[in-house]
């Protein structure tokens, strides 16, 4: 038959749980890296640090870490320090809708400095920019336009 099972001591593993010498498998990529976004923003547009931000929602900050990797927000870096837009901030929440209009986007295949300038391009038909009207109560037509873009 087979040779006995050979008898794997604390000394044989490493501290993630792999026996030494075992060949690693997997993909390595970094967890703790926030998306971000280049500033294509214009100069004039508010952007809050993310401990900010997190103030603001009532939440810690890792939560807008997660909200920002799962493409719930979108983050830029402006002279070095991460930050959101304010016009996609509430007095203590997301803007309704934008979390679905940045995954229409997205699954549309935009970038996320495409999807940042769209968010703040005026648009005589809306009127005033996609942000701005999200803010508004016009989500529909918003996410209707998105979509519509994909296409």
């Amino acid at each position: 038959m087979g040779s006995p099972d050979k008898i794997v001591s604390v000394a044989d593993v490493n501290p993630s749980g792999a026996k030494r010498g075992a060949p690693s498998c997997g993909i390595v990529c970094s967890v703790s890296a926030i998306p971000a976004a280049p500033d294509v923003l214009a100069p004039d547009v508010e952007v809050i640090p993310l401990p900010d931000v997190a103030e603001r929602l009532g939440q810690p900050v890792t939560r807008v870490h997660q909200l920002i990797r799962d493409g719930h927000l979108l983050a830029v870096r402006r002279e070095g320090v991460l930050g959101v837009p304010t016009a996609f901030l509430t007095a203590t929440a997301v803007v309704k809708g934008l979390p679905g209009t940045i995954t229409l986007l997205k699954d549309a295949g935009y970038h996320d400095d495409e999807i940042l300038r769209w968010l703040f391009t005026a648009d005589d038909t809306l009127p005033g920019t996609p942000i701005e009207a999200l803010r508004g109560d016009r989500g529909r037509e918003v996410k209707r336009r998105a979509q519509a873009m994909g296409f």
